[in-house]
């Protein structure tokens, strides 16, 4: 059974900085593309960067530059560094797990990916 749990989210003062982690079971994080997305309350989920089996990255624009994607192979985890946090980052934010990145034109690109984690949820306050 394939699970991705994410971890890290809770409350940080804007400006302020926050790494999740997304640890990864059943699959190998290095042969699969890793995504993070968010979502509010009625909005569709927004994909905010991906990282590919062989280590490209895509979307970082979606961040403005204060997001980073990583992976762990020993610990099979992927990480979201994320800085300079303001208030409209406030969100569950969760990662995700497929063959390959989105295509970045891709619209509803959660479609792209195969395995979910449950969601963290991240509170910046002004």
């Amino acid at each position: 059974e394939v699970q991705l749990v994410e971890s890290g989210g809770g409350l940080v003062q804007a400006g302020g900085s926050l790494r999740l982690s997304c640890a990864v079971f059943g699959i190998t994080v290095d042969e699969y593309a890793i995504s993070w997305f968010r979502q509010v309350p009625g909005k569709g989920r927004e994909e905010i960067i991906c990282l590919s089996s062989n280590g490209r990255t895509y979307g970082a624009d979606s961040g403005q530059g204060r997001f980073t994607i990583s992976r762990d192979s020993a610990k099979n985890t992927g990480y979201l560094q994320m800085s300079s946090l303001k208030a409209e980052d406030t969100a569950v934010y969760y990662c995700a797990a497929g063959w390959v990145c989105a295509p970045e034109d891709m619209s509803e690109s959660y479609r792209a990916y195969d395995y979910w984690g449950q969601g963290t949820q991240i509170t910046v306050a002004s």
